[in-house]
């Protein structure tokens, strides 16, 4: 009875997936975004900036979301100032994504990634993985099952083969 007890504690308190519930962030359009929503869906979350030399990374994110939305991917772009890049306002950075890439992907306020002041969503994510963003535009998949399927650097484009093929594992048929 005990390992059960064990067990159940484990698999409630312990699992990955269980520690990703309640992931709110704050939406750039007012409101909140929360993960829960997305539950059964991948999830691809990346730290972005408006005045960086991965940038055009932009239009790559809006293209992935366009190709796969309709099968449930959400791509959520996280504008954050971690870099010392000056991203303005919120309403500045909103109005700059959509003016220069049209983007309509989900995007959060501006919002820490990194160090002490990280949004839980990252703590969680370098608890979990050991996987800290190093510059802008780090992705991270969160499954369907809510745990993290896989990181990636600035280097790695939004449509690369093993971005896509990681999304297209989650996906339904």
């Amino acid at each position: 009875m005990r390992i059960l007890l064990a067990l159940l504690l484990l698999l409630t308190l312990g699992h990955p997936a269980a520690a990703r519930n309640g992931f709110v962030f704050a939406s750039i359009d007012g409101g909140e975004i929360a993960l829960d929503d997305f539950t059964g869906r991948p999830v691809l979350v990346v730290n972005s900036a408006s005045l960086c030399g991965f940038t055009p990374q932009y239009e790559g994110l809006q293209a992935l979301y366009d190709s796969y939305r309709d099968r449930g991917l959400v791509v959520l772009a996280v504008p954050s100032n971690d870099f010392r890049q000056e991203l303005g306002s919120a309403e500045e950075v909103k109005d700059f994504c959509a003016t220069t890439f049209d983007l309509d992907l989900p995007m959060t306020e501006i919002t820490h990634v990194r160090g002490d002041r990280a949004h839980p969503f990252y703590q969680w994510v370098a608890e979990t993985t050991g996987f800290v963003p190093s510059w802008n535009f780090n992705k991270v998949l969160i499954g369907t099952d809510g745990t993290v399927v896989e990181a990636w650097g600035s280097l790695t484009r939004p449509q690369a083969r093993a971005i896509t093929r990681a999304i297209e594992a989650q996906l339904a048929p």
